[in-house]
Order: structure tokens, then C-alpha cells, then sequence
């Protein structure tokens, strides 16, 4: 995918930063508040995914009203990482039930899931799984993978990432164990540049993030870098999300 593509392009967010917006319906699945929105700006019209902080059930190993921020996290390492799949995703101190994450929908076919991919769909998966384990993903569904109109990946939910004690728990393990390939070594070396010390990516994250957490985030990418090989799934933790869609 390239960052040129229409989703990505810097009209689009610009939309979701400044456009105005009007919730159309509630998501009814999840245990956090989630809201279709219509987004207006300059002309364009988007349907996009609003979720409020007041909205966030609160959880006993994450911050209270710190979700929607991990939401845009998980955008920024997806762009600053080169994977560019997580739809664009920003926060929006104006929303109609308050501050909260706004996200680029995305059309998709919500039957498609990981367990019904083709086995060329699962080998495709090597980034998503990469990606996870940089961010800590502590919900990886196999509904959190969206597949668009053109095949390309699209990834969903990010509320529970980025927490400083390893918790990944996903559905995508099948390449456990398997050497990182060296164009993604290249990507987590170039990501960790834009982590390290005052680098751009590092002040992005700084309104939505804790410094122990950003700070965990580089230790995983070095550990993943001095590993070569993507995590296995562990026995003194849980490392399934339940549900699994």
C-alpha cells in the first residue's frame, strides 16, 4: 500500500481534523460507546467511526479516558512504520458527546474475518502480526481485520495497546517463531529512529501516550530487532483475545 492511495491521502485527514461532524447511529457490538459519523469539509463528505472517551467502560490495567488516544497511537506508528493500515485516525476535542478518536470508515464486508480468509489472504498477514507485537495489541480479533474493496488490509480497534507489561493477545500467530523478514527489519529500524530521543514520531505521541509507555514501545522494537523473529504465544499469560471475532 502507498501513502498516496485516496484513503491516505492528507486531504482526508484533514477532513477529520477540522470537518464538521454529526453522528448517523451507534455501533451495537462492543463494550465502548462507538458512533457513525458524517464528516463535511470543503466540499467532501466522509462516514467516519467516533469514539468518545465518555463513552470508554473503565478497565482495571488502562488508564481511565485513555483509549481514543491509543486509537490515533496506533495510527501514527502504522504511517510513521510504513505498514499504512490503520485507517486515519485523529482527536477531536469537539465531538458532539465530547473529546474522543475520529476514524476514516472504511466499506468492507463484515462476514470477511480472519477465520474465513483464504490461505493467500492469512499469508498476507505477516505485517498485521509485526505490527501487533510492536504496539502491544491486547485485543487483536479476527473481526479487527478489515478487508476493503481492493483486498488491501485494514486494521480496527486499537483501544488496548501500547500498555507497558507485555500483553499481546491476538489470533494472528502463524508466524510464530518464523525470521522477520529484512524489509520489515528495515521498517522497525527506520521506526525506531522516529522514537528515539526528540524525533518527530516521539512528540507525536506525547498527548496520547505516557512516557513509560512510549518508552516500552522502543523496548519491544529492540527486542524484536535483536530476535529477528516474531513472538510465540506464551503459557504464563493469556495470549487469545476472547472473543475470537
Amino acid at each position: 500500500m502507498q501513502p498516496d492511495d485516496p484513503i491516505l491521502h492528507p486531504e482526508t485527514l484533514a477532513a477529520l481534523q477540522t470537518g464538521e461532524f454529526t453522528v448517523q447511529g451507534q455501533f451495537m457490538w462492543g463494550s465502548n460507546h462507538t458512533f457513525l459519523a458524517d464528516v463535511a469539509c470543503a466540499g467532501r463528505a466522509l462516514k467516519a467511526v467516533y469514539k468518545p472517551t465518555l463513552g470508554e467502560r473503565p478497565l482495571w490495567d488502562f488508564p481511565v479516558e485513555s483509549l481514543a488516544g491509543r486509537e490515533v497511537a496506533a495510527y501514527l506508528v502504522s504511517e510513521a512504520g510504513g505498514w499504512h493500515m490503520v485507517p486515519p485516525t485523529v482527536f477531536r476535542a469537539d465531538g458532539p458527546a465530547g473529546r474522543g478518536s475520529l476514524q476514516l470508515y472504511v466499506e468492507h464486508d463484515p462476514e470477511l474475518h480472519y477465520f474465513n480468509f483464504t490461505p493467500e489472504q492469512r499469508a498476507r498477514l505477516m505485517p498485521v502480526a509485526l505490527f501487533d507485537a510492536v504496539v502491544n495489541n491486547t485485543d487483536r480479533k479476527g473481526g479487527h481485520v478489515l478487508v476493503g474493496p481492493d483486498e488491501r488490509f485494514w486494521l480496527i480497534d486499537h483501544g488496548i495497546c501500547f500498555h507497558v507489561q507485555p500483553k499481546l493477545r491476538t489470533v494472528i500467530w502463524d508466524f510464530a517463531g518464523q525470521a522477520i523478514p529484512e524489509d520489515e527489519i528495515e521498517r522497525l529500524k527506520a521506526l525506531r529512529t522516529q522514537l528515539a530521543g526528540e524525533a518527530s514520531l516521539r512528540r507525536d505521541l506525547e498527548p496520547h501516550l505516557s512516557e513509560a509507555e512510549v518508552g516500552a514501545t522502543l523496548a519491544r522494537i529492540d527486542a524484536l530487532l535483536a530476535a529477528r523473529r516474531f513472538p510465540r504465544p506464551t503459557n504464563d499469560r493469556y495470549s487469545y483475545p476472547w472473543p475470537p471475532v
